[in-house]
């Protein structure tokens, strides 16, 4: 018996946005699927349930596959797919495999010989950093920047040094209730010529992507509390 594929399924970034997202070829590859790998059991039975499949949601099966997920748990995870069933792998958010545990499970995938098919989606890091016009060339994503104020700090210089030394966007994001904070960290200790970018909810209705100078920002001129975002700094 050969083995099962695995497919990459992304989710929506924003609430009620599936219509105007997620494209049809995201619809057939759950279609094909035996079962679902998913950061969130809760999320991904109401994202699927919303797509209106015409699938019965408790007949599904649900294999939890998150930060907590060990090498041993996704060797567990992966012996039906070895046995001929096709795996799909959802993330609490965007794209499975970017900035996300399921990221793991592939890797250990491809070192059975068991095909692993990515399907175009909303991707916030990507977006973003489209709309940015920061340089597309050169990138790099740090994901969250540390809790201790005078860490984060420290990052954001680091960071806005390693962007002027390699002609490098530099992209990252913290927890929504955090925003703020890192916003006004931000402004306080990055130069005055560098570039930022904020993307706050992107492809959602409060979406706004906006690129300025650090000098030309000012804490408060656009509400980040609690809102999805992402942060783009480029210092040349």
């Amino acid at each position: 018996m050969s083995a099962g594929k695995v497919y990459l399924i992304p989710n929506v970034i924003s609430e009620n946005t599936q219509e105007e997202v997620i494209p049809n070829q995201i619809r057939q590859a759950i279609l094909a699927c035996d079962m679902f790998l998913v950061e969130s059991v809760r999320t991904a039975r109401r994202y699927i349930s919303s797509l209106k499949l015409g699938l019965v949601i408790e007949d599904l099966k649900f294999e939890l596959l998150d930060k907590n997920t060990s090498f041993e748990d996704c060797i567990d995870l992966i012996q039906p797919i070895l046995e001929g069933k096709n795996a799909g792998i959802i993330s609490e958010s965007g794209c499975p495999g970017i900035a996300d545990p399921g990221a793991r499970l592939v890797h250990i995938a491809h070192q059975f010989g068991i095909e692993c098919q990515p399907i175009v989606g909303p991707s916030s890091i990507l977006l973003a950093l489209m709309a940015s016009g920061m340089n597309g060339q050169s990138f790099a994503f740090h994901g969250y920047l540390p809790i201790d104020k005078k860490e984060r700090q420290q990052k954001i210089r680091a960071l806005e040094k390693e962007s002027k030394e390699k002609d490098q966007t530099q992209i990252f994001m913290d927890t929504p209730y955090r925003n703020e904070q890192l916003l006004s960290d931000i402004l306080k200790v990055a130069r005055k010529d560098t570039f930022l970018c904020v993307a706050r909810d992107v492809t959602g209705q409060k979406e706004i992507v906006l690129t300025k100078s650090v000098s030309k920002w000012k804490v408060g001129e656009i509400d980040l509390n609690k809102v999805p975002t992402i942060f783009l700094m480029y210092s040349n």
